[in-house]
């Protein structure tokens, strides 16, 4: 079995697309929510809260021919994947394009732009708006398959499309692929564009925050008094690489993973499980040969539903028990969906090489139905720890749970 380590990093968000802007903003308890006036529009959409990014802009240098098959979430795929590939060192290395790297990668949906305009050709029966590249920016692996064409990238290709864990499953599954020694370098992560139509989802579901007036006050994971979930977007990437590789070129090493878990909950489509969300955290244990007490700090998936929190606070007291600490990032840029694994997956590292852990805003009054953990609240706290685990869940009952090292 081959060690796989993290040589590079990178992300956008709401709140920033470097880790001192981010930290910087949820150390000053800043969120990235606001009320989507142009959302007014919709009148059957009760929720009007997002966390869009309003700054994002495309890369200098990318011509109009590798822009003709990107929409808006492979384009926040591609960037981050390039800013990544930027801090492993590996941006311009030819080795990246000899079949030594790969990319696993997703999203919950392709491009809802390229969806619309089909959509207007079955109903209307005409094909305005659309052409030859609007399926390769409407299909499911959109962000896999442009980021592999961008980067001349002809390692494998996985794509991770499982909704809120497509990001988690990318980080995972690049990992597995170094580990059997099929590759020595993958690109990891996943992306999301905002879209209304993902809040309808949820809005159908009565699970979003209908905290319009006050968008700074949501969402709030695991308080008593959260209403439901707010939709954000983003992309984040990770540049995994086998270790003697990793040293043989003086990579910077920014931790390394060691345990990776997935399942399915097998029960509903919608309706988190608690023992399987358990079982997929000791998995990732039992990847990493480590016990429970080995763990420090748990990134929960934290959503700020009331069956997921519950569900997976319950899952995670009963298998680490009071004494550990956990916070969501959700609670200052939203639910990202596909990119929510890859954004928190960084942040971990993050905050695990910092010593310092975000905080969950907006939670006051923990949930008594929650389960008994030791909760993050109102602003950064200092510790210092070998592990930290990352969990994500998603629609379908897909589960996952990814372990990190310090790296020394």
């Amino acid at each position: 079995m081959k060690r796989v380590v993290v040589t590079g990093m990178a992300g956008i968000t709401s709140l920033g697309s470097d880790w001192q802007t981010i930290a910087g903003n949820f150390a000053s308890n800043r969120s990235g929510i606001r009320r989507m006036d142009e959302w007014d529009r919709f009148e059957e959409l009760n929720t009007r809260l997002a966390g869009p990014i309003d700054d994002f802009k495309v890369p200098s240098g990318w011509t109009r021919k590798q822009l003709r098959s990107m929409g808006r979430v492979s384009r926040l795929a591609v960037a981050a994947a390039q800013n990544a590939l930027r801090d492993a060192g590996l941006l311009d290395d030819p080795s990246i394009r000899d079949g030594r790297m790969g990319v696993a990668c997703g999203s919950s949906t392709g491009s809802t732009d390229e969806i619309k305009a089909f959509g207007n050709m079955l109903l209307n029966s005409v094909a305005e708006g659309l052409n030859a590249n609007s399926y390769v920016r409407m299909m499911p692996h959109t962000t896999a398959a442009n980021i592999s064409i961008f980067f001349g990238l002809t390692g494998r290709l996985i794509p991770t499309s499982s909704a809120c864990t497509s990001g988690s499953q990318g980080i995972g599954y690049a990992y597995e692929a170094i580990k059997f020694g099929r590759l020595p370098l993958m690109l990891a992560g996943g992306a999301e564009e905002l879209c209304p139509t993902e809040a309808m989802v949820f809005d159908a579901l009565y699970a979003t925050s209908l905290k319009n007036d006050t968008p700074h006050k949501s969402p709030s994971p695991y308080d008593s008094g959260r209403d439901g979930l707010v939709i954000g977007e983003g992309g984040g990437m990770l540049v995994l690489e086998e270790l003697e590789h990793a040293v043989a070129r003086g990579a910077h090493i920014y931790a390394e993973i060691v345990g990776f878990g997935s399942n399915a909950d097998g029960q509903h489509t919608t309706r988190p499980e608690q023992v399987t969300m358990r079982r997929a955290m000791e998995l990732a244990l039992e990847d990493a040969c480590l016990a429970p007490d080995a763990i420090g700090y748990v990134n929960g998936h934290g959503t700020a539903t009331e069956q997921g929190d519950i569900a997976e606070t319950l899952a995670t007291s009963s298998l680490f028990g009071p004494r550990m600490p956990i916070s969501s990032q959700k609670s200052f840029l939203g639910h990202t969906l596909g990119a929510c694994g890859a954004l928190e997956s960084w942040f971990s590292i993050e905050m695990m090489n910092s010593d310092r852990y975000v905080h969950t805003l907006n939670l006051e009054h923990i949930d008594p139905r929650c389960g008994e953990l030791d909760y993050l609240c109102g602003e950064f706290r200092s510790m210092s720890h070998d592990y930290v685990m990352n969990n994500n869940f998603a629609f379908g009952g897909v589960n996952t749970s990814l372990i990190f090292r310090r790296w020394t």
